[in-house]
């Protein structure tokens, strides 16, 4: 077999023409980052003559946390690639566009973090061999094709959703900008207070539903009572997959209506109705025994499983720390 090649994207422009089919790692998003303040991609293309067989698309963006006071530069993956060949090994291909990012990213950022893996022990030996470190992570997700949501769905929230609906709230697609600017000002205000959370910049949502019309890459789904936006949530498609990215609305003016259930629900419907095979919650953290918002989402009737997160600072002294404490 001819050697592997790898190359580094950072330009829209560049980039050759490439197959795919899942949105974490596609050009499409690659183009989106590209278009979004405060965001740039990389992209690593692996390649055995002209041929590639291998991508894997990261994002640094600015992260400015409110306490302590800070801004810094952070590089996120979702996921570990997509490979376009069975005849070679994954993880070893893996192993090497892991090598190169890190090397082009840590020139830019102050930390690497890889999220939401096939499974914990992927790319273990690689990641450690690179000075990364891992901490345990949650991932919950709500299998489609098996029995329809309604049966996994918890009493409590079915009868919840039941009285929302008889109060008069609805659920609806977002379909105007008036609307999506409207939902997205009450999602940044709820997030607005969560320390730990990252908001995105709100060029990336507009870009995500309108850039490909074409192509059902997000949604935003509207709670609304007598005709006013009371809560939504915002959600992105990949192959087989739904992924409910972000969900909020007002709790505490509107609590009988519970806009954050009938926004995550309206979500699941419609994934399941468009023939989506899994749903899943994009984070829902760290393993601690007391977290009120996983056992809301787990009273949808998904499954939770123990997957890990990757990290990697600039910092080596920091990095050593965090290693020798997570080890």
């Amino acid at each position: 077999m001819k050697p592997i090649r790898l190359m580094t994207y950072r330009a829209g422009s560049q980039l050759p023409p490439l197959p795919g089919k899942t949105l974490q790692h596609s050009d499409e998003l690659f183009h989106i980052y590209e278009q979004t303040p405060g965001y740039a991609p990389i992209l690593i293309v692996a390649s055995v003559g002209e041929r590639p067989i291998a991508k894997l698309l990261a994002v640094i963006r600015k992260s400015v946390r409110r306490f302590p006071p800070s801004f810094i530069k952070r590089c996120e993956v979702y996921g570990n690639g997509e490979y376009f060949t069975n005849d070679i090994n994954q993880e070893e291909l893996f192993g090497q566009m892991l090598t190169r990012l890190t090397e082009e990213a840590l020139q830019h950022t102050f930390l690497i973090e890889f999220r939401n893996l096939p499974s914990g022990l992927f790319g273990y030996k690689h990641f450690r061999r690179n000075n990364y470190f891992s901490i345990n992570w949650l991932r919950i997700y709500n299998s489609l094709h098996s029995l329809p949501p309604e049966e996994r769905l918890d009493a409590s929230h079915r009868r919840k959703i039941r009285h929302a609906i008889q109060r008069g709230a609805y659920t609806q697609v977002a379909e105007s900008e008036e609307e999506i600017k409207t939902f997205l000002q009450i999602l940044k205000r709820s997030y607005s207070s969560k320390i730990r959370k990252h908001f995105p910049d709100l060029h990336l949502f507009h870009l995500l539903m309108r850039q490909h019309p074409n192509k059902d890459i997000a949604k935003i789904f509207l709670v609304k009572y007598k005709q006013k936006i009371i809560g939504g949530s915002f959600c992105m498609f990949s192959g087989e997959n739904a992924y409910l990215c972000f969900s909020g609305g007002m709790r505490k003016a509107y609590a009988l209506l519970h806009p954050n259930l009938l926004a995550i629900w309206a979500a699941i419907t419609h994934a399941k109705a468009q023939g989506y095979q899994h749903f899943e919650f994009a984070d829902t953290g760290l393993p601690f025994k007391k977290a009120g918002y996983r056992h809301f989402i787990l009273n949808f009737g998904g499954k939770q499983t123990s997957t890990r997160r990757w990290f990697r600072f600039r910092w080596s002294w920091l990095n050593n720390l965090l290693s020798w404490f997570y080890r």
